[in-house]
């Protein structure tokens, strides 16, 4: 029973304490998404324009969402992880949310204009259920294991196992002895 309880542990340490993470900062994300998807397509900024159509709508929306995604991930989820680097970290996390937003775009285009489901719940359903549920699912593994990556040479556990082990270099050892230069 011991060895399922280290099982257990290490499946929590390495996966799912960041998936829930991931998720509590994805849900804002959605909700930021969701929200501003359908202010802008029932006319909040008003109608005939770019914006009002799913299409449009929902490049903004998702690129709002990210931006508050990013940070919630940087400071929270992967804080361990956040990179030294913060421009390279945001825009390899933007590289991969605009490969999510294809994989949302691509499924509600297919709804709304190849099958023909024009209704708002029709292009909610494929661009903020169907379409977020495949997205997130790349993101999360993509974000997890590259972006935050626990190897990462400028990530901030790389930087402090360094640090560390700098440290203890120059630390005099056991015996006495000061170490060499």
């Amino acid at each position: 029973m011991s060895s399922l309880k280290k099982l257990a542990a290490y499946v929590y340490a390495r996966l799912l304490r960041y998936a829930l993470k991931f998720g509590v900062v994805g849900l804002v994300g959605y909700v930021i998404d969701v929200g501003i998807f359908n202010g802008l397509s029932l006319g909040l900024l008003g109608h005939g324009h770019f914006f009002q159509s799913p299409i449009g709508a929902k490049v903004v929306s998702v690129t709002i969402s990210t931006i508050v995604s990013w940070l919630g991930n940087r400071y929270w989820t992967f804080r361990e992880n956040r990179r030294r680097n913060f421009v390279l970290e945001l825009v390899e996390f933007a590289a991969i949310a605009v490969v999510g937003l294809g994989i949302s775009l691509g499924i509600l285009y297919l709804s709304h204009y190849v099958f023909g489901f024009t209704s708002l719940l029709a292009d909610n359903i494929s661009g903020n259920v169907i379409g977020l549920f495949f997205a997130t699912a790349f993101r999360f593994l993509m974000y997890r294991f590259w972006v935050y990556g626990p190897n990462r040479a400028d990530g901030a556990a790389t930087l402090a196992r360094a640090n560390a082990q700098n440290k203890l270099e120059t630390e005099p050892g056991q015996d006495g002895a000061t170490p060499q230069p």
